[in-house]
């Protein structure tokens, strides 16, 4: 788990003048908005033809680290084996916060672990298996288990404040 080096804070609103949105705004609104079920959050990827792919995702913030389960059959997961490359977009309180980056399957035991405990305090019951999670439930489009774990190593996060004082920034970190 790693905490990000912001390197780049850009404002991106020069026609409201709400200012920028500051980096720790964000990631505390992240933060109290993962894991609850009720947040709204769309992985993005890429299938193989090159067309876009959306699909809603129960997702974790630990140690500003993101993290998603998905099913090994489903598309959004062969669209990663495929291309690493997407984008991870959470509403929260203060606004719609997207992440870009790439994403990869975590199998290391002790992350699985430390996961998969967020995860129960979230409310969601599951225990790690190998190298993967299972649980007697999970979203209805994941398939049965084992489900897999990756990580969204972002390197660039946008944020479109939906309250005063507004604003929307860009900010980039160091790789």
């Amino acid at each position: 788990m790693t905490r990000r080096q912001l390197i780049d804070e850009h404002n991106l609103d020069t026609l409201y003048g709400g200012g920028p949105l500051t980096w720790e705004t964000a990631r505390t609104a992240v933060g109290e908005a993962l894991p609850k079920a009720e947040t709204a959050v769309f992985l993005g990827t890429v299938r193989p033809d090159g067309r876009p792919h959306s699909a809603g995702v129960g997702a974790l913030w630990l140690e500003e680290d993101l993290y998603v389960v998905t099913g090994p059959d489903t598309r959004k997961s062969r669209n990663l084996a495929e291309n690493p490359h997407c984008t991870l977009s959470v509403r929260t309180a203060v606004g719609d916060i997207i992440f870009e980056g790439t994403a990869s399957r975590v199998t290391d035991a002790q992350t699985l672990e430390a996961v998969a405990a967020a995860y129960r305090e979230g409310g969601w019951p599951v225990h790690v298996e190998g190298e993967a999670f299972a649980a007697a439930y999970s979203a209805q489009s994941a398939g049965p288990p084992p489900w897999f774990l990756h990580r969204l190593h972002y390197t660039r996060a946008f944020g479109v404040a939906s309250r005063e004082p507004f604003g929307a920034t860009r900010w980039t970190f160091a790789d």
